[in-house]
């Protein structure tokens, strides 16, 4: 690794403490074609974004991200910002020719979505690469799950089902924050987390959704804003009245929906921050003709396969732990059985972004497969509205 990748990461909360670990970590544990360099790290508040910074491990720090486009020492530019921002700084950063990883999902509407993937293939063309963050693509069980898929292992795929289960918004005074705002999350539980589960449910059956019949729900529809006080913005409680200033939620806290594949198999796909006592719950499961797989994200390590092919005296699901070398990812971590965490999905995301820049080969998932799942999760969402029974992708 003598030629070093200056990375500038916008944004510094939950997600970008989450890949600025990885940018840490994987130069540490792959052999890696670039050498990450965490040059500069973008927030609006420069007190808290020079601690940050220092937390972190970034040489230096800007207030504004449109600085990240000037400077020498960066040459890619890491999207962990609310979806409102992430056309406008992933486009300028492209134009720039920076390269780009933008966290999920593309963006906060359609029309974003598609001047992103219009952005990332100009750029495409003078060799400048974009990836949007699906990361569990890349926890290793999930992996070995696509391979088994791809081999005909579970022959023709005929289910598919998916669940992305939380409960973070169960308490009614929780406070309003930007995901809860449409203006700036673009949606609730469906991009938040549906995103995820079709992504996962298109990547490991390599068929793409052909359409969807949707319904949300928002549960809570007014929630205490942060800090209380000042101006009562529209559609809150009045001036004088008793208890905390609210405001609206305007998006989804859950949604439900329906679909079929390219190949007509049938999927269900749930996700809500509503069901109580499941904490961070993706459950994904693929049924063929020959065979299944099912994936516990609280069983990391895990995936369970069935085989139509054994004798049905002594058939069953069984467990493998993928945690062998030669299980994806593996031969740079520990011995067989040293499991790994949520953490190290990251890790693989920037192991395989920095190897395809560095080989000059598209990274995925691009900013195209991000804009395929923008083009699902609107569909759901005008099924949902319109309590329309089917609604074409």
């Amino acid at each position: 690794m003598t030629e070093s990748l200056g990375v500038g990461m916008v944004g510094y909360a939950f997600m970008g403490a989450a890949h600025s670990q990885a940018w840490r970590t994987a130069p540490h544990v792959f052999d890696l074609p670039l050498r990450p360099v965490l040059a500069v790290l973008c927030g609006r508040d420069p007190g808290a974004t020079a601690a940050a910074a220092e937390r972190y491990g970034f040489a230096g720090t800007e207030t504004d991200w449109r600085a990240l486009l000037e400077r020498d020492d960066v040459q890619l530019i890491d999207v962990c910002t609310p979806g409102d921002s992430h056309a406008e700084i992933s486009v300028a950063a492209l134009e720039a020719g920076k390269h780009v990883l933008c966290e999920k999902p593309l963006a906060n509407t359609m029309a974003e979505a598609e001047s992103m993937a219009a952005a990332a293939g100009r750029a495409q063309a003078r060799g400048v690469r974009s990836m949007v963050g699906f990361n569990y693509r890349r926890v290793p069980a999930l992996a070995l799950a696509r391979e088994l898929i791809a081999s005909g292992r579970v022959g023709e795929i005929r289910h598919v089902r998916a669940s992305y289960l939380q409960d973070w918004l169960t308490d009614p005074a929780f406070p309003l924050t930007w995901r809860l705002q449409r203006e700036h999350a673009g949606s609730g539980a469906l991009g938040d987390l549906g995103a995820h589960i079709v992504d996962l449910a298109q990547y490991l059956t390599g068929q793409l959704i052909a359409g969807v019949s949707g319904a949300a729900a928002t549960f809570v529809p007014t929630r205490p804003i942060q800090g209380g006080g000042g101006a009562t913005p529209p559609g809150t409680t009045p001036p004088g009245t008793t208890g905390p200033v609210t405001g609206p939620v305007t998006v989804d806290d859950a949604v439900a929906f329906t679909a079929r594949l390219e190949s007509g198999a049938l999927a269900s796909f749930e996700a809500t921050r509503f069901a109580t006592g499941r904490k961070n719950a993706l459950r994904i499961e693929v049924n063929g003709s020959g065979g299944s797989l099912a994936f516990d994200l609280e069983r990391l390590n895990e995936l369970e396969f069935y085989d139509e092919a054994e004798d049905a005296a002594t058939a069953g699901f069984r467990r493998i732990l993928v945690t062998e070398p030669g299980h994806p990812y593996l031969s740079a971590w520990w011995p067989p059985g040293h499991v790994l965490g949520w953490e190290h999905t990251f890790t693989h995301q920037v192991r395989d972004l920095v190897t395809a820049i560095g080989q000059g080969t598209d990274p995925e998932p691009s900013f195209a497969d991000g804009l395929q799942v923008q083009h699902v999760l609107q569909a759901v969402s005008a099924s949902a509205e319109s309590a329309s029974r089917w609604t074409p992708v």
